[in-house]
């Protein structure tokens, strides 16, 4: 065929598609779904997936009243990512072959990024558990504050990662360079020459060339909401709920609409606690002594906004509440005070236990007849590149693009969260 790839091209790919395997640093850090791409198609690339159960157990023999209804809950994941790479080369470009090979490997760098940044963006500005340091990135005490926050919830104590801006992860090799110093040390040699920090505090850490920045909470002092029972504030997990048209859909119970007292000058991302609302162990349902976080999601109105995780603290008394229970109130109170944990403009650092994000690689059905030169092929993770080209007789010019098509979903937002670092 006329627009058939040479063999030099064909290598070049092989080269390209390698080396954006080993760009993609995030993505071997999370899970990975593969789906039906025909049943994706169809379902407009949307799939609920299963978060995970938690038991609950009795004393005794006797269970004659204890054999509960398990809710099953699950959230909707969508391959909504496609990104591409487009360029173009003239006839006498293409005498030089180290300038195609230049392009191809500016777009796979590209598009690698891309996936790594969606990625951050999920665990940064969807993670619930946020832990707030008053001081710059000091090393082992940073990370063990949130070892110590993922152990008393009751997070999977392995597949540990923490991903860190470029200033705070040096501010952390820094410490480890001097207070580990000795000769023929190689944390500390490793931290000295190659600011180089490793496994810590049981969190694989990674260093960021780029980070999201959350600004400073705006919204006013003062701010309240109620915790009161008779106020319903409280979130009771199901699996689906029915329309008034009769209609059955699957509920994402991930998020709640809170009242406020205002939500004026409120943002997305922004982190907050309630007075008196505390975490809780996730399988003894044990208080922590712990201010649950929170995040802001969306602000629809004046006095709502939308917040993950919600507020289950058993107070409907309900099965589906007393197995996924995540907070309990010790004083409840109709103006119970939200203070905001954001209160520095700096680098939200994520940081993840593997399973609760996921990637789901999707595949775009290029038609190997219709004109157009087409190669793929996929990482180890099942993220696949596409790559086409097409000769213009006109203009003398041939055109080409490297495509991929992804999907990141956050399965479980309280078990991975953000570190903030310099916060009044």
């Amino acid at each position: 065929m006329a627009n058939s790839f040479s063999k030099e091209e064909r290598v070049a790919f092989e080269s390209l598609l390698e080396g954006f395997q080993d760009a993609l640093v995030l993505s071997s850090n999370v899970a990975i779904y593969n789906t039906d791409q025909t049943m994706m198609e169809r379902t407009n690339n949307v799939i609920w997936r299963p978060m995970p159960y938690i038991a609950v157990s009795y004393a005794g023999t006797d269970m004659s009243s204890n054999f509960d209804d398990y809710t099953q809950l699950a959230v909707p994941a969508t391959i909504g990512f496609s990104r591409s790479v487009p360029w173009v080369m003239t006839a006498t470009e293409l005498r030089d072959t180290l300038q195609e090979g230049r392009l191809g490997d500016s777009a796979k760098q590209k598009l690698a990024s891309d996936i790594n940044v969606a990625i951050m963006n999920v665990a940064a500005l969807q993670g619930t558990m946020v832990v707030k340091r008053t001081t710059a990135a000091s090393g082992f005490d940073d990370v063990a504050e949130i070892e110590a926050r993922m152990n008393e919830e009751g997070v999977t104590d392995m597949d540990r990662r923490l991903a860190l801006s470029t200033r705070d992860y040096n501010g952390m090799a820094s410490d480890l360079a001097k207070n580990t110093r000795s000769f023929g040390n190689d944390i500390s040699d490793s931290a000295l020459r190659r600011a180089y920090v490793g496994r810590l505090a049981s969190f694989e850490t990674y260093k960021l060339d780029y980070a999201v920045r959350k600004t400073a909470a705006a919204g006013g002092a003062g701010l309240t909401t109620s915790t009161l029972t008779a106020a319903a504030q409280y979130w009771v997990p199901r699996a689906t709920a029915v329309a008034t048209t009769g209609e059955t859909a699957n509920v994402d119970n991930r998020y709640q609409t809170l009242t406020l007292s205002s939500t004026t000058s409120v943002v997305a991302g922004d982190s907050f606690t309630i007075a008196n609302v505390f975490a809780v162990h996730h399988i003894t349902k044990a208080s922590t002594g712990v201010l649950k976080t929170f995040r802001v999601i969306s602000v629809p109105s004046s006095t709502t906004l939308v917040i993950s995780p919600p507020i289950i603290s058993n107070q409907g008394g309900s099965d589906a509440e007393a197995q996924n229970q995540n907070c309990t109130i010790t004083t409840q109170s109709g103006t119970a005070a939200i203070v905001f944990l954001n209160t520095v403009t700096a680098n939200m650092n994520p940081f993840w236990q593997k399973e609760s994000l996921e990637i789901l690689p999707g595949r775009f059905a290029v038609p190997t007849d219709a004109g157009a030169a087409v190669m793929r092929a996929a990482t180890d993770q099942g993220i696949e590149l596409v790559m086409t080209k097409q000769y213009d007789i006109n203009t003398m010019k041939t055109k080409y693009r490297l495509d991929t098509l992804f999907g990141v979903v956050n399965k479980q937002p309280e078990m991975s969260g953000i570190v903030m670092f310099s916060q009044t």
